[in-house]
């Protein structure tokens, strides 16, 4: 199958939801693909199983209060793998001997832009924001299902496959 261009007059299918029937309901994703390693351990073909997660929550875990220093310390990190990226960028079109030592100037002049906008960023949001967090969307259950032709099939796998 080719990948389309943005020229082709085909365009892509729309994503649909899987159809089938639903060979068990799980509270954690890990369950569900413990179903499925098991199925796909016993040369069951995965490629027909299909795990739905519903009742999709947005979850947003606080990890922090956010400081001076920890505003610092982020933007400089994230500005110390910009200039690492640009430095190992130059080292690879430098043939030069001393290429090495603009890989480690690029990563230190890029901390130290990345830790100044990180405390002007932070200065300027302090008061709507003085925490740091994670954004997750996590599913309330999630189903395995599975092509109609092969429930049976399946299921008499679990059967045999259940762990006593």
């Amino acid at each position: 199958m080719s990948t389309p261009t943005p020229f082709s007059r085909r365009r892509p299918p729309l994503p649909t939801l899987p159809r089938g029937d639903v060979l068990g309901t799980y509270d954690t994703y890990a369950e569900a693909q413990a179903v499925v390693d098991r199925l796909s351990k016993a040369e069951f073909p995965v490629a027909q199983v299909a795990i739905v997660g519903s009742d999709l929550k947005s979850v947003e875990r606080v990890t922090g209060k956010l400081t001076n220093a920890r505003a610092a310390a982020m933007g400089a990190a994230s500005g110390a793998w910009l200039g690492l990226f640009f430095g190992l960028v130059l080292f690879v079109f430098t043939p030069t001997s001393s290429s090495l030592v603009y890989v480690g100037a690029a990563t230190l002049i890029g901390a130290g832009f990345g830790m100044i906008f990180g405390l002007v960023n932070y200065t300027l949001t302090r008061r709507r924001r003085d925490f740091t967090s994670i954004n997750q969307v996590l599913a309330s259950r999630y189903e395995v299902i599975v092509d109609p032709e092969l429930t049976i099939k399946a299921q008499e796998l679990l059967a045999r496959l259940t762990p006593s």
